[in-house]
């Protein structure tokens, strides 16, 4: 693996994270000890979109856009 000094990275840090993101790993140093790794970030899966996942679990009723109509009717106008 292949190590540099911080100068060096702060120096060529563009140059640095092409290669990571090219893969390579590398360390970064401080007077000769390794202070960080350098590892390239995976890209993330992405979660399958769940859109239609409750298909055919369950029936809507037909009358569905008039359920309740009568009670919300009268909860707006008053009981009589």
């Amino acid at each position: 693996m292949t190590q540099y000094n911080i100068h060096s990275a702060k120096t060529h840090l563009s140059a640095l994270i092409e290669k990571a993101a090219l893969g390579q790993i590398f360390t970064i140093a401080k007077a000769g000890k390794p202070m960080v790794k350098v590892i390239p970030c995976l890209p993330q899966a992405r979660n399958p979109q769940r859109i239609g996942f409750l298909k055919g679990q369950f029936k809507i009723p037909n009358d569905f856009d008039t359920m309740g109509q009568e009670e919300i009717i009268k909860m707006f106008e008053g009981s009589e």
